[in-house]
Order: structure tokens, then sequence, then C-alpha cells
């Protein structure tokens, strides 16, 4: 399910964790060749991704309903 990138905080090992608006965190590692973000790496390139979108795994595996996506106006 798509949800909205509201913030970012760091886990206990240091991972960067995105917030997302249904409550939820999903990681959004830098791990080429696995993940290619480098944009998590820097405070302006997390702060350029608030808003983004990412699919929420936990909002798909629990059969959550539909919650409105926020819009940046």
């Amino acid at each position: 399910m798509n949800q909205s990138i509201i913030g970012f905080h760091q886990d206990e090992e240091g991972d960067w964790v995105a917030d997302l608006y249904c409550g939820h965190g999903q990681h959004v590692r830098h791990n080429p060749p696995l993940s290619f973000r480098p944009w998590v790496q820097s405070l302006e390139g997390r702060q350029k991704h608030i808003g983004s979108i990412l699919n929420c795994k936990k909002c798909d595996e629990e059969g959550v309903a539909a919650s409105p996506v926020p819009t940046q106006d």
C-alpha cells in the first residue's frame, strides 16, 4: 500500500528508517548493488524525500484499508 514519507530516524544499528504516514517504518538503506539510495546519507537528501511515496509492506501484510495519502500543496 502506498504511503508517504513523513520523516526519518535511525535504528539501533544506525540504518535509516523512513517514517510513513500510516505509522509504520521502512528501512531505506544505501547498499549498492542491492539498493541504490545515496540521498539517504545526507540530511538534505532525506529532506528532499519527505512526501515521497513508498509501498508499505506492513500495511499490505495486515490488509489495512487504504488511508488517504497526504499531498504537498
